[in-house]
């Protein structure tokens, strides 16, 4: 299992592998990817920063859906630090026995990620503007 908080790029493939199983009918990837725009405006890039408990939570959170029994592995990452366009910023990987089960596990598991894990991301804009958007 791969539970982890970052300064470093994220590689999905890896995030695959790690969740390979001889049991394993499916297995479903996501990348949240940092993009150029957000409400409307152009962004130039990203910064995430984390609580200093960011990781002992990704690894809680990754237990509990490894935990579950249609699932085989699991496997998800959150970059931290200053990103460009393009880069990964979120990793995730589940495996099980069926696709549909793979499909919702992977997607309960970035949505669960995203309303507990504590990080900050600052946004950049064209313009030279910033904000910060609220972690949970």
């Amino acid at each position: 299992m791969i539970a982890a908080i970052s300064d470093q790029p994220l590689d999905v493939a890896a995030h695959e592998a790690a969740v390979a199983h001889p049991a394993a009918g499916a297995t479903v990837s996501f990348a949240g990817v940092v993009r150029d725009h957000d409400g409307g405006k152009s962004v130039t890039e990203l910064e995430y920063v984390g609580h200093p408990t960011a990781q002992a939570l990704v690894e809680e959170i990754a237990a509990e859906f490894a935990a579950r029994p249609e699932v085989h592995a699991v496997a998800i990452s959150h970059r931290v630090g200053l990103l460009g366009i393009g880069d990964v910023a979120l990793a995730c990987a589940v495996s099980a026995s069926h696709r549909g089960q793979a499909f919702t596990a992977c997607a309960e598991l970035v949505d669960e990620v995203k309303a507990r894990l504590p990080i900050w991301k600052r946004q950049v804009f064209l313009d030279g503007a910033e904000e910060w958007v609220a972690c949970p």
